[in-house]
C-alpha cells in the first residue's frame, strides 16, 4: 500500500489532487515530456510509472484500471499501443525528472518530466568475467601440455610400484613402455 503523503495537497482537496495528477499523466503520455513544478513532477512520477507497468501487462483488466484513472480513451490507447512496447524490456524507471531552474513570475522551482523511451542497454557484466578468464585461458594451454605428459608417466610408474608382485625389472619395462607411448604421438607428428 502506498504511503500517504503528508502536508498540503496539490491544489486543495484530495479529489482535486487526483484529477490534477490524472491530467498531468495524460499530458505526459500524449506529449512524452512536460514542464511543471518540481513538486508536481515528484508526485506524478509514481502514478505514471504504475500506469505504465499496467500498460505493459496489456490485458483488459489493466486497460480498464488505467482508463478509470485517466478517463481519456485516446490517451489510454497511446499508452497501450505506443509507449508500452517501447518500454517492454525496461524493468522500471520509465520517467526522468530534470530540474530546470526557477519560474520567472513566482520563483517556483521548475522541472521537466519525460518518458525514458531509449532501448535498454544491459551493463556488460560478462566483459569483466571474460577479461579475467582470458589471461587464465592463455596461460592454461602452456601449463596443460607438460602436465598431461607427466601424469601419464607417473601413472605408469605408480602402477608398477603398486603391483607388489612384479619385480623391479618388470616395473622398469612398464615405465619404458609408458615412455614409448608418450613419445609415439610425437613421432607420428614428425612423419
Amino acid at each position: 500500500m502506498p504511503k500517504p503523503t503528508k502536508g498540503p495537497r496539490l491544489g486543495g482537496g484530495p479529489a482535486h489532487e487526483r484529477l490534477l495528477l490524472a491530467n498531468l499523466a495524460a499530458a505526459l503520455f500524449t506529449h512524452k515530456s512536460i514542464t511543471t513544478t518540481e513538486t508536481k513532477a515528484k508526485r506524478l512520477r509514481p502514478l505514471a510509472e504504475r500506469l505504465i507497468t499496467k500498460a505493459k501487462r496489456g490485458d483488459l483488466h489493466a486497460r480498464r484500471s488505467v482508463l478509470s484513472v485517466i478517463g481519456d480513451k485516446e490517451v489510454v490507447h497511446v499508452l497501450f499501443a505506443e509507449i508500452a512496447p517501447l518500454v517492454a524490456d525496461r524493468e522500471g524507471g520509465y520517467t526522468r525528472i530534470t530540474k530546470i531552474g526557477n519560474r520567472k513570475g513566482d520563483n517556483a522551482p521548475m522541472a521537466v518530466i519525460e518518458l525514458v523511451l531509449e532501448p535498454v542497454n544491459p551493463k556488460p557484466k560478462s566483459a569483466k568475467k571474460s577479461a579475467a578468464a582470458k589471461p587464465a585461458a592463455e596461460e592454461a594451454p602452456a601449463e596443460e601440455a607438460p602436465v598431461e605428459e607427466a601424469p601419464v608417466v607417473e601413472a605408469a610408474a605408480e602402477d608398477a610400484t603398486d603391483a607388489g608382485a612384479e619385480s623391479q625389472a618388470e616395473g622398469e619395462a612398464a615405465e619404458a613402455a609408458a615412455d614409448e607411448a608418450v613419445e609415439a604421438p610425437a613421432d607420428e607428428d614428425a612423419k
